[in-house]
């Protein structure tokens, strides 16, 4: 597609866990070709800390997560975008911005380990569940032949791994 690395923007409604998982593992996997941001409509404020403990387990990057609006990616002087995902139905639902560069959308629904309510360990549960999802679907974005691709055909590639389903393994 281009010499420069992608900009993808992972969208949720409370920024606090599916989007923030996204964008750790997307800033990991992408090896430099993607650049991965995440946002919320309604942001939560901060990062849910068994997100960040999955994640620091994992070895992936934690630094600059933070719990943010989505409206930093409308403003004019935010990264063009080349894709915006959202991860839950919620924001999937919502009157988003108009972002800058008319990037490609998907949808990538991901239950919310933010949700779950119950023991420590149900919690955590989730939060793996969540970030099993993610990574696979993850996978095989970045294992797309982006210049290989024209818009209709990478459009249908983003919404068939958004339709990937959980199955547990």
């Amino acid at each position: 597609m281009t010499d420069h690395p992608l900009n993808v923007l992972f969208l949720c409604t409370g920024n606090s866990a599916r989007s923030i998982l996204a964008e750790s593992i997307l800033n990991a996997a992408g090896k430099g070709r993607f650049k991965a941001y995440s946002a919320g409509s309604h942001p939560a404020g901060q990062v849910n800390p068994l997100v960040l403990d999955w994640l620091k387990k994992q070895g992936l990057p934690t630094g600059r997560l933070r719990s943010k609006s989505w409206d930093e990616f409308a403003a004019p002087d935010a990264p063009k975008l080349d894709f915006v995902i959202t991860v839950c139905d919620n924001a999937a639902g919502e009157v988003c911005p108009v972002w800058p560069g008319q990037p490609m959308t998907a949808h990538w629904g991901i239950e919310d380990p933010a949700a779950v309510a119950g023991s420590e360990e149900a919690r955590r549960h989730a939060v793996s569940m969540a970030a099993m999802m993610l990574n696979r679907r993850i996978a095989l974005f970045t294992s797309l032949p982006l210049n290989k691709l024209d818009a209709l055909s990478l459009q249908r590639e983003l919404k068939a791994i958004g339709e990937l389903r959980n199955t547990g393994d």
